[in-house]
């Protein structure tokens, strides 16, 4: 093997690596959200190549407001599915779509796009 070939596999293993812990095992930073004076738990939620954030903590038996904003019209992120909640909003590039939840339980429900490239959290304590 030359040089050039055990540089080149050296940084194609450096970069595998770094991609496989930005994307799956970098910590997530959790966002608790309190309830507003209209009495909802509300959060506004950037679509734009993920989810923004991605990981939110609210108080189960409380109503729950998502506003997604959509800054992109990439074809992945026209839907958010909530899989354990049987809910789907279609969402519109560059306007805020709200997303009224109300989660008596405590546990973690995911939500995606359609294609299920980006994925988010909810954590009901």
């Amino acid at each position: 093997m030359t040089l050039d070939q055990i540089l080149v596999i050296i940084g194609g293993i450096s970069l595998s690596s770094w991609v496989a812990w930005y994307f799956w095992f970098s910590e997530k930073r959790v966002v608790k959200i309190e309830t507003s004076a209209g009495g909802f738990q509300e959060a506004v939620i950037t679509v734009k190549g993920g989810y923004t954030p991605d990981v939110l903590l609210f108080e189960a038996g409380k109503p729950i407001k998502l506003n997604f904003i959509r800054e992109e019209t990439a074809a992945c992120s026209e839907q958010v599915i909530f899989p354990d909640l049987q809910k789907q909003a279609e969402l519109t590039p560059f306007k805020s779509i709200p997303v009224e939840l109300q989660i008596d339980k405590p546990g973690e429900y995911s939500f995606q796009c359609g294609m299920g490239m980006l994925r988010g959290k909810l954590i009901v304590q």
